[in-house]
């Protein structure tokens, strides 16, 4: 599988989602270090990735994810048991990682 990070420039959430990205693919049993990131630069990167603002996590260029928002070069946030954060919880992300890996 292909696994990569999605952002925009400057960010703040970049390094923590790489870092809680690359864990959670070690605990699923992937290698982490075939994680790679793209920055996306501009609307028309946004519409042709699915973009759904940074971070975004894939798998197979699919969202772990998926949401009806528009494509945007945008920051995103993420329904967490505290409210809204900047990543996924670990867990929320290790499952979504189990689900793609069985499409």
């Amino acid at each position: 599988m292909d696994f990569e990070l999605l952002t925009i420039a400057d960010c703040p959430n970049d390094a923590p989602a790489e870092t809680l990205f690359a864990q959670a693919l070690a605990l699923e049993g992937f290698d982490a270090a075939a994680l790679s990131v793209r920055e996306v630069r501009n609307d028309d990167e946004a519409a042709a990735l699915r973009f759904h603002g940074s971070p975004s996590f894939t798998a197979n260029g699919v969202d772990l994810f998926p949401t009806d928002a528009e494509p945007a070069v945008s920051c995103r946030v993420y329904a967490v048991s505290g409210g809204l954060a900047g990543t996924p919880e670990l867990e929320s992300l290790r499952s979504a990682i189990r689900t793609a890996a069985t499409l």
